[in-house]
């Protein structure tokens, strides 16, 4: 049995969940027999590695832990890990992945090899690494991972000319959509998705379960001229709304927003494009550590002229719209060579249905 892989299962469970902490899995392995597991629970509850000790009991002495993420040697809202694991009598642990916060990164290692507990760092570090990635960008920049997701026909269109866009996708992708919600901290879109869609960008029905999720992400409208409605869908969802506006605020509109459970942000803008920057900068300092753009073409232009997109993820759906006047789903300024083009790299192609889900990185 992979052991590892195990825990790393264990870690997705927590994803999006734990936020601003990292994603953890742990499981506690004693003569071939799995005898303690767990995964972190929310801020201020138990970490991965004490809720798999507990779970083992007085039987975990002698035995091996894997985890995918570093113990923790310090005190935060909780104990440290590596205290528990030494106490519990562990005499090895093999670690996916040393902690990437620069504070901490390899004491932890350190504090256990110097009670004599054998460690072995690197099992399967690269899937621990994408588990994380978010609080590895967090925690050394202070800024939120940012994904920008879309889904385009073949021709590359995310509507028709008359702005109908429903549905590109298909109903597996859109299920997997759901997922990607619910995972991260927050989820973005522009004024303009706003006023031609009406969505409500919850996380709902992923994996089956139906309804809608208990946590939902910080829904996000990037709105430069301050044009979103009061009645717009996604001040009516469970979960809570940020208006970025790129205007001051009335304390009309301030005290009309706040009765719809609306927090609104004024940055600076630039021919009423918010400051994008300003605006990852502010969720950063909310502990938002993972942000899902999902347009449109406008937003995800102005991100990637800047150089702000971590990640992308596209929906590309075997349908052809056509028509000149159909949006595509990158605006802004773009390259003027295709040379200069921006690049991805460690791509991956999934099937969704009768879509194809193309994801890749950005490279630097």
């Amino acid at each position: 049995m992979d052991y590892m892989e195990q825990a790393l299962s264990l870690a997705k469970l927590a994803l999006g969940q734990v936020s601003p902490n990292p994603a953890v899995g742990a499981i506690v392995v004693k003569d071939g027999v799995v005898i303690g597991q767990g995964y972190t629970q929310p801020p201020g509850s138990w970490h991965a590695e004490v809720l798999a000790l507990k779970q083992a009991g007085e039987e975990a002495r002698g035995g091996v832990m894997y985890v995918t993420l570093e113990p923790c040697c310090h005190h935060g809202r909780t104990p440290p890990c590596t205290q528990a694991i030494i106490a519990a009598g562990i005499t090895e642990v093999h670690l996916a992945m040393l902690d990437p916060n620069p504070l901490v990164s390899g004491r932890g290692k350190d504090e256990l090899e110097r009670e004599g507990i054998r460690v072995y760092v690197g099992e399967r570090e690269a899937e621990a690494r994408e588990i994380n990635e978010a609080y590895t960008k967090f925690i050394t920049t202070g800024l939120p991972f940012v994904t920008a997701k879309f889904a385009v026909s073949l021709d590359g269109k995310i509507a028709t000319r008359s702005g109908d866009s429903k549905w590109i996708s298909g109903n597996e992708a859109r299920k997997h959509v759901h997922y990607l919600r619910y995972t991260a901290d927050a989820v973005m879109a522009g004024v303009n998705t706003v006023l031609v869609d009406d969505p409500h960008l919850t996380a709902r029905c992923w994996g089956g379960k139906g309804g809608t999720a208990k946590k939902q992400p910080l829904r996000v409208i990037v709105d430069g001229k301050g044009r979103t409605p009061l009645t717009a869908r996604l001040f009516s969802e469970p979960g809570k709304a940020l208006l970025a506006l790129g205007r001051l605020v009335t304390p009309e509109e301030k005290t009309a927003f706040a009765q719809v459970g609306a927090e609104l942000l004024e940055l600076p803008s630039e021919e009423g494009l918010v400051d994008l920057k300003g605006l990852l900068k502010a969720l950063g300092e909310r502990q938002i550590t993972s942000l899902l753009v999902e347009g449109g073409g406008t937003l995800l232009g102005s991100l990637f002229d800047y150089g702000l997109v971590d990640k992308v993820v596209a929906f590309i759906a075997p349908i052809i719209i056509g028509g000149k006047e159909a949006k595509t789903a990158v605006g802004g300024k773009g390259v003027s060579k295709v040379v200069d083009s921006l690049k991805l790299g460690r791509v991956k192609v999934e099937k969704f249905g009768e879509d194809l889900m193309v994801s890749g990185y950005v490279k630097e």
